[in-house]
């Protein structure tokens, strides 16, 4: 589009002069494209809206839109996973944070309180000061010889491919000021991951990219090598995610570019479809083996998985499995049916996978009752935006969450929905150079630490209110749910949470029996339910 501006300009100002030589009241039209072109111009060179550097002149009709658009604190109405209702514009949240705006609220709560599913925390008459900074977690258990100190509030996986280069340098850039984790997706690990400097969690999916042999399967070495940089503090093994769980990731062919193929290690011009399941592996037992020789590969950095819970049997056995090796993974990440995506068939986004937080209590609980939760860190993913939603996480079972979407509209997405297209008019999910050229990683990098830091910010704000000192105190009871019109139960009374050990016995909790006696450590297949 900025080529078709600054063509179509010089034709237009070539025709106006050679009219104002033949007609000197041609002259009159200068006065009028002069201002449109300078206009053109400004929009081209200024780095702060993607969508004016990429489309000048008409990029200016979105940003009057605005301004005529119910204003930016004006909440509209989604829904949860569940049905219940919640008010929250996540967009502007996300903008409002990355420009260091103001996010308060005039008038008080847009919500319906009295709404059934209206959630809340309640505050102390003894509020303390949290500091935003040491809201932070170390992530390796015993088996771990280089811990990692991680933030309660991280960049979820988006690959290099589905991703821009200048995306993916300003995610890891905002990670680099913020100090904070920056997770690579599947589709490898890409110079634009390294060269910011910020910490990397490399995260190894089906297809083993950026460590896979030329036939797709797994190579140690070249796995070793990029392990060992230091810009690499954790190593995830993923099963699956929550937007299409059993499905596999797929990069669209126009996506593909000579540089992704290679760093992919894969043929140019065709989709890049990933396994549905891993090929190094097939049992709990084989996957606890193949994350013990990625932790020594790496030299003893932390290494764990991340999954969409499905079959509850399944995990319980690779719970069976820890126990039966003695392999316990330093962290387990939990993905939400709820996650999103460049690119699903429509039915694996809406209609497979458990959502976040019944996903989230289970694994939590079967982690305990095999008396290995203190061992592993929990964190999760999916539509975590807001401070609330990070406590509200953390009392039901995470240590620390990622997000995805609300870093992506920190770097100035739209939601165009055009991220399989390649045309995203952004350049945050597009491999169309014209279009990268508008996300100015320089400018983008800060917000992206910008929204990290504010949110943690409201985090530590809301944690002292409540009269704790850290988000490690929060618990169930915490989060209060009106169930009903003159109904209100915490989380602690709506789900049920098991103590430590309790799956170890003879008498387990009745809801875990059928799963618990299904699960193999050396199978995940089963005829039973559960």
């Amino acid at each position: 589009m900025r080529t078709l501006f600054v063509v179509g300009s010089l034709v237009v100002l070539a025709l106006l002069a050679v009219g104002t030589w033949f007609q000197p009241v041609v002259a009159l039209g200068f006065v009028l494209v002069a201002p449109l072109i300078i206009r053109g111009v400004q929009d081209m060179v200024q780095t702060k809206q993607a969508v004016r550097r990429n489309f000048p002149i008409i990029g200016n009709f979105r940003y009057l839109f605005e301004l005529i658009r119910p204003e930016i604190n004006q909440y509209f109405v989604e829904s949860n996973t569940d049905g219940t209702p919640f008010n929250r514009d996540l967009r502007s949240l996300a903008y409002q944070r990355a420009k260091k705006e103001p996010d308060t609220v005039p008038f008080g709560t847009k919500l319906d309180v009295y709404e059934v599913g209206y959630e809340w925390v309640n505050h102390s008459l003894a509020p303390v000061h949290v500091d935003p900074d040491a809201l932070r977690v170390t992530v390796g258990g015993p088996q771990c010889s280089k811990p990692y100190s991680a933030s309660i509030f991280n960049v979820s996986a988006m690959s290099y491919g589905s991703l821009s280069k200048n995306a993916i340098l300003a995610l890891n850039g905002g990670a680099q000021l913020g100090g904070f984790a920056h997770d690579t997706g599947e589709g490898g690990l890409s110079p634009y991951h390294l060269e910011p400097g910020g910490d990397i969690v490399w995260q190894l999916g089906t297809g083993y990219f950026s460590a896979r042999t030329l036939d797709g399967q797994f190579d140690p070495e070249r796995f070793k090598e990029h392990a060992a940089r230091p810009q690499v503090k954790m190593l995830e093994l993923k099963l699956s995610q929550g937007a299409k769980p059993g499905h596999g990731g797929i990069l669209p062919a126009a996506k593909v570019t000579p540089e992704i193929a290679k760093i992919r290690g894969v043929p140019q011009g065709r989709d890049v479809l990933s396994p549905p399941a891993h090929r190094a592996f097939s049992t709990p037992i084989g996957l606890l083996e193949f994350l013990q020789n990625m932790r020594e590969l790496s030299g003893g950095k932390p290494v764990g998985f991340k999954l969409c819970l499905g079959k509850r049997r399944e995990f319980l056995a690779i719970c069976k499995a820890m126990k039966t090796t003695g392999i316990v993974p330093d962290f387990i990440t939990v993905d939400g049916g709820e996650g999103g995506t460049g690119a699903a068939p429509l039915e694996f986004s809406n209609s497979v996978g458990a959502p976040l937080r019944e996903s989230l209590i289970f694994v939590h609980n079967a982690l305990t009752g095999f008396a290995v939760r203190k061992q592993v860190k929990v964190f999760c993913s999916g539509k975590v935006v807001t401070g609330f939603d990070v406590i509200s996480k953390l009392a039901i079972g995470a240590d620390a969450c990622n997000s995805a979407r609300a870093m992506m509209l920190a770097l100035g997405c739209i939601q165009a929905l055009r991220c399989n297209t390649n045309e995203c008019p952004t350049g945050v999910a597009t491999q169309n150079p014209a279009l990268v050229l508008g996300l100015d990683v320089n400018h983008k990098k800060v917000r992206v630490a910008n929204y990290h830091r504010e949110t943690v910010k409201s985090v530590a704000e809301m944690v002292g209110a409540m009269g704790l000192k850290h988000t490690s105190e929060l618990r169930p009871w915490h989060v209060m749910k009106r169930t009903g019109l003159a109904e209100v139960r915490h989380y602690g009374a709506l789900f049920e949470f098991i103590e430590e050990g309790s799956l170890l016995g003879a008498t387990v909790p009745a809801a875990f029996k059928r799963p618990l006696d299904a699960a193999s450590p050396e199978s995940f297949a089963s005829g039973a339910r559960g």
